[in-house]
């Protein structure tokens, strides 16, 4: 019951504070930032190209990371029950980042260079983007990290509170880090890679069958065969779904660090994105905050009946 609480308290908090101000006023590090420091500390004393080396990584962030959420999870269970969902909130919305990737994905619209402002969001070249395809690599942005950054916390969260939500961010923010199948990282990256891919699993589904319900789609499930076609075994499914609700083509041909990669389509819409489709895109915010705040109410009062 607490945890659902502390979910929906969470999300408000997330929705009307974002990222606290003062982490950047003080020497607190912002836990996100500090699961980062420990992935570089580790990498800088024990990098090795090899399976083992990142398992070990894996094992030792996650060792402390879990450690470091119990204890405090146990501290604030000493206080009066209501206090403990207050201040578990404040915590648990520390993992939740929709109004970050909310006003993120907007700002490029507004930005006088829109090729450097979607590359503080994207790893693919911006150099000879075109603005349509800087507003598609903005809605699929915001499509994909509505799974990582919103649906999976909650989702963690609400099924096993703060050492769920903590142990999930520390999943994925070592596949952000070192996930990527190059030659430092093959290898070195390869569990935390693998890790993350089970961890969305679930949440990437969720998060796609949300949009299509909320877009009101006719087949809820028919974003599923061209989600397949991503290399990601998650990333396509919210992707795929945001292109259908929108009636757009995303994906297609993407340039990375030189090379241009075959990257599927999804969708079958326009293919020239404007930056009213990214608007349309952003809309989803409010519907899903709508949607799950009311689906955590009634789950609520549901079980407390």
């Amino acid at each position: 019951m607490s945890n659902i609480l502390i979910t929906l308290f969470a999300y408000l908090i997330d929705r009307i504070f974002g990222e606290f101000s003062f982490f950047n006023k003080s020497t607190l590090k912002h836990p996100i930032v500090a699961i980062g420091e420990m992935v570089t500390y580790f990498e800088d004393r024990f990098y090795q190209n090899s399976v083992l080396r990142g398992f070990f990584l894996v094992a030792f962030v996650l060792a402390i990371t879990g450690t470091i959420a119990l204890i405090v999870d146990h501290f604030l269970a000493e206080f009066h029950t209501l206090l403990y969902i207050i201040a578990s909130s404040f915590v648990a919305s520390m993992f939740i980042a929709h109004k970050m990737l909310y006003d993120s994905v907007r700002s490029v619209l507004s930005a006088e260079n829109k090729r450097e402002a979607i590359s503080q969001l994207v790893s693919r070249d911006v150099d000879k983007m075109s603005e349509s395809d800087i507003y598609k690599a903005d809605i699929e942005t915001y499509a994909e990290n509505l799974s990582d950054g919103v649906i999976a916390p909650l989702f963690y969260l609400l099924l096993f509170g703060l050492v769920g939500v903590a142990l999930y961010k520390a999943i994925n923010t070592m596949d952000s880090m070192v996930g990527y199948k190059n030659e430092k990282y093959e290898q070195y990256g390869k569990v935390a890679a693998i890790l993350d891919d089970i961890a969305n699993f679930v949440p990437s589904r969720i998060t796609a069958l949300l949009i299509m319900l909320l877009s009101k789609q006719k087949n809820n499930f028919s974003f599923y065969e061209d989600a397949k076609k991503h290399e990601s075994p998650n990333a396509g499914y919210p992707i795929t779904a945001m292109a259908q609700a929108l009636g757009l083509k995303l994906g297609g041909p993407t340039s990375y660090f030189g090379k241009l990669k075959e990257k599927a389509f999804f969708g079958e819409g326009k293919e020239e994105i404007a930056s009213e489709d990214v608007e349309r895109a952003l809309e989803f915010r409010s519907k899903i905050d709508l949607a799950l705040l009311i689906s955590l109410t009634l789950l609520y009062l549901l079980l407390k009946m």
